[in-house]
């Protein structure tokens, strides 16, 4: 089961939710159910699975997009897109929380959640910088 989120909660989108992103789920109704925020940074491991990105643990400082959630009943459907279940065995992303970083790698003293990749990785290219491009993503599914 995955934990609740609250409004005001803070996200960081890092694929194809990030605001302009080609491929973005034209069916979420992201810039109603919350506001996109200043760019952010993360830590982990950013890969390209062949049209969007996933990201695991690692130590790369990551770039990301800060998105505050107004409307939580948004988010069944943004666990659908992420492919979320309620059984982390089958769950294609896991909903979790991380500390938001600035530029220079030093934590901002906010969490945010994140969808994080939850396959392996074997086979797929690293994101070298940890910037997925925002035209590199087509169609998700």
């Amino acid at each position: 089961m995955q934990a609740e989120v609250r409004a005001g909660d803070l996200f960081v989108f890092y694929g194809l939710l990030k605001q302009g992103a080609a491929g973005q789920p034209a069916d979420l109704p992201l810039a109603t159910a919350g506001a996109f925020g200043a760019p952010c940074r993360f830590r982990g491991r950013m890969v390209d699975l062949g049209g969007f990105p996933g990201v695991v643990d690692g130590d790369t400082l990551c770039y990301g997009v800060r998105w505050q959630i107004s409307d939580p009943a948004i988010m069944p459907a943004m666990d659908a897109f992420e492919d979320v279940t309620d059984d982390p065995e089958t769950s294609l992303y896991l909903r979790t929380q991380i500390p938001l970083l600035d530029n220079a790698a030093s934590e901002t003293g906010e969490m945010a959640w994140i969808y994080w990749y939850n396959k392996s990785i074997e086979g797929f290219s690293p994101v070298a910088d940890g910037n997925w491009p925002l035209d590199a993503g087509k169609t998700r599914k």
